[in-house]
């Protein structure tokens, strides 16, 4: 990584603790992903932004900044990029995914808050990453009820936004999130300063759009047999779209499309062509946590589609483009993205057909179901999903973990007899 301590410096990050996860981050990324055969060459990209994954787009978050621009940190996929970019202003994830925070979280919440929850806050407390110290506003939601105080404790922090996300999917619930996103308009234009025209939302609507098409195309790739990408590259790709300029994200998943999609052509996979096909389900895997990813693929196996927040619930529905006027890109945007089947929803049933038609689509030999430990919404629902993925006849495991290398040994082990009994 190249020398960012100045930048560190003037936000107020906490140099010395923050050296440490300097340290750890490269050698956990190059046993995890440097290592891997034969991976497309566009995964090159990818690895320059974690190699400077504190630095480059902190640094043009900054000259946005410097330039009278805003910056808003967001929390989740139910928050509408659109409005951001569409007020000449920047969205980018905040969700923390490693080990590394939860100390630092642990120090005001509970113990038993999940840990990404807990990583979250630790990074904003504890000074020690530049993407939680550079926004001029945090915008989350009140999917969970660990997230509606978490963000209690922020809002001492940084001037937050929380967005009331209907807990069911009826018509007034649709038209009740009309209204937040109605509201959220205010909020960004009054921060800001820039008016939200229709002509300036319908751009925006369209770039967040190809870039839910460029995820798109990869994930189709997915899809064939042997695979080309292996499950924690597409991973990767995921988890920086989240953070990355929206434009450039769409360009270079689309130049990994083109080279996936000609590996298919000439039969070239990362895997072989009877590997087992994994689809991993559940709870979203913020940056870096990559553990589980890991440990399938060490064994042999494929994970070829994730039903989760850094997986299809990210990118699959697409924003209607046809909308001309303000109110009817509202709706567009609420309709959109009141279908995201997350577990704070019930009832949730569409959240099983949709586990159902991907094991389908993606060929899936078993289904791995995952919750972070103390979530209790997918922890719970958990028990619906492998009730009825049995029904279907499809294979099915539940794990629960968190951010520690604790459990790696035992979830090896637990996956390990999965894969055999799948192999049978």
């Amino acid at each position: 990584m190249a020398d960012y301590r100045e930048m560190w410096s003037t936000l107020g990050m906490d140099l010395e603790k923050h050296d440490l996860l300097c340290e750890v981050l490269p050698e956990a990324f190059g046993g995890i992903y440097l290592s891997q055969q034969d991976r497309p060459q566009g995964m090159d990209f990818y690895d320059f932004v974690v190699s400077e994954i504190h630095g480059v787009r902190p640094a043009e978050m900054l000259q946005h900044q410097k330039e009278g621009g805003k910056v808003f940190g967001t929390f989740c996929v139910f928050v509408p990029d659109e409005v951001v970019f569409a007020a000449g202003a920047i969205a980018a994830g905040l969700c923390g995914g490693s080990q590394f925070w939860v100390p630092g979280g642990e120090k005001v919440l509970p113990a038993n808050t999940c840990p990404l929850i807990k990583a979250s806050v630790g990074a904003r407390l504890d000074k020690t990453c530049p993407f939680f110290m550079i926004p001029d506003m945090y915008v989350g939601e009140n999917t969970c009820d660990g997230k509606k105080k978490a963000w209690e404790i922020l809002a001492r922090e940084v001037p937050f936004h929380i967005i009331d996300i209907p807990q069911m999917k009826r018509e007034r619930d649709i038209e009740a999130f009309e209204a937040e996103i109605r509201d959220f308009i205010k909020v960004v234009e009054e921060v800001t300063g820039n008016k939200i025209t229709a002509e300036a939302l319908g751009e925006a609507i369209k770039l967040i759009n190809n870039k839910r098409r460029a995820i798109q195309r990869v994930y189709n790739a997915r899809k064939a047999s042997p695979v080309p990408i292996s499950g924690k590259d597409a991973l990767l790709l995921t988890q920086i779209n989240f953070y990355d300029d929206p434009g450039r994200a769409a360009q270079m998943a689309n130049k990994l499309a083109d080279e996936l999609e000609e590996r298919i052509d000439k039969g070239i996979g990362v895997f072989p062509d009877n590997a087992l096909r994994i689809m991993i389900s559940g709870t979203p895997m913020a940056i870096p946590n990559w553990k589980l990813h890991h440990i399938i693929e060490s064994l042999g196996a494929a994970v070829v589609t994730e039903e989760s927040c850094t997986g299809t619930r990210y990118f699959e529905n697409l924003v209607d483009e046809s909308a001309s006027t303000l109110d009817e890109q509202i709706r567009a945007l609420a309709q959109r993205y009141m279908k995201t089947n997350c577990a704070c929803f019930t009832p949730n049933t569409a959240r099983i057909d949709d586990i159902v038609r991907l094991a389908d689509e993606y060929q899936v030999d078993g289904i791995i179901d995952t919750n972070l430990q103390f979530c209790n919404l997918y922890s719970t629902e958990s028990y619906l999903v492998k009730q009825l993925m049995t029904e279907h006849n499809i294979p099915i495991m539940h794990i629960e973990t968190d951010y520690s290398e604790q459990d790696f040994e035992q979830l090896r082990t637990r996956i390990e007899a999965f894969l055999e009994m799948l192999r049978k």
